[in-house]
């Protein structure tokens, strides 16, 4: 009998033990999340998961950045000012890189590939813009400084011909839009998720026409990888006559290489635990699918998110 209490006591303290080892708890303190202009798909996104980290994580604050958008936002968690940042992917394969706009590798890894962006070149429909070159004398937004939007915008003017003939203005997304119903400027470029908060509402107030940009699509692709993909935005998005084609590009949620692998781990667990909530701040949180979230080339996933990876079977 008493053997028997023994082995029993022991398998208890050992399944307890291994229960134990399994589980990572919840960190405290707070996590800065870098994201974007508002009316952008970023900040949206952005303010949905601070409000999934609140209230899945006790004791941990989430508060919400709103930047220029990719640049910035690695920026600020390399300098450790943010603990999360929005990107681009090609924007990250340039941090890493260490290739302009940045002056040296920045150390970030990914937690997730979330969802793409469609690069979105804008114009009014009663307007002279019709094609990527017809930007050449026109003024044209190509997003803010620290954007990756103004990234993109840059090599699709150099690989369409147009180059410096373009008038450039750096302004957000909310600018820009005010900026093209204005007749202030001609056209802007916009890199973001579907719908765009700012450009919805535009269309709303003014025919809007989205250029096709298949001709600098494969040029992308050739001269800057396979990061850049060739797609379209569906009619329905803007209430646009026919879809347009366009480039697409995913989009990261990045954090230091020295983020605790237990912050880490938990960041990602709230990213597909709370997905429902995620969508309802924004369409896109829905994109975040099993296989696609583990694809992060060229960055290093980070080990915390890989363990909730090899966890969840993915």
């Amino acid at each position: 009998m008493r053997r028997l209490v023994w082995w029993t006591a022991l398998l208890v303290l050992l399944l307890g033990g291994c229960q134990a080892l399994g589980e990572v708890p919840a960190p405290k303190g707070t996590i800065r999340i870098g994201t974007g202009n508002a009316g952008g798909v970023y900040a949206v996104y952005g303010t949905g998961l601070a409000h999934a980290i609140r209230t899945t994580m006790p004791g941990t604050t989430a508060e919400v950045i709103l930047t220029d958008g990719s640049v910035e936002n690695i920026e600020l968690v390399a300098a450790g000012k943010a603990e999360v940042g929005f990107t681009l992917a090609d924007v990250a394969a340039d941090a890493v890189a260490g290739w302009p706009p940045f002056r040296e590798p920045r150390p970030i890894v990914a937690l997730a590939n979330l969802y793409e962006n469609y690069v979105q070149l804008v114009a009014r429909a009663d307007g002279p813009v019709r094609t990527v070159r017809d930007l050449a004398g026109r003024r044209v937004s190509i997003g803010a400084q620290a954007s990756g939007t103004a990234v993109v915008a840059e090599r699709i003017l150099a690989l369409s011909g147009v180059g410096d003939a373009a008038v450039r203005r750096h302004m957000d997304i909310q600018a820009s839009a005010q900026a093209l119903a204005a007749g202030d400027i001609d056209a802007f470029f916009w890199s973001g998720g579907l719908p765009s908060g700012a450009i919805a509402e535009l269309s709303r107030r003014v025919d809007v026409r989205l250029i096709d940009l298949q001709e600098v699509a494969r040029p992308l692709m050739r001269t800057y990888g396979d990061l850049y993909r060739e797609t379209t935005v569906p009619a329905s998005v803007y209430g646009l006559s026919s879809a347009v084609t366009t480039v697409s590009v995913p989009n990261y949620l990045v954090v230091s290489r020295d983020m605790p692998q237990d912050t880490a781990y938990w960041i990602t667990k709230v990213l597909f635990e709370r997905q429902p909530d995620l969508a309802r701040a924004h369409p896109e949180g829905h994109r975040l699918g099993q296989w696609a979230a583990i694809r992060t080339h060229p960055l290093d996933l980070h080990p915390g998110a890989v363990r909730w990876y090899r966890e969840n079977h993915y």
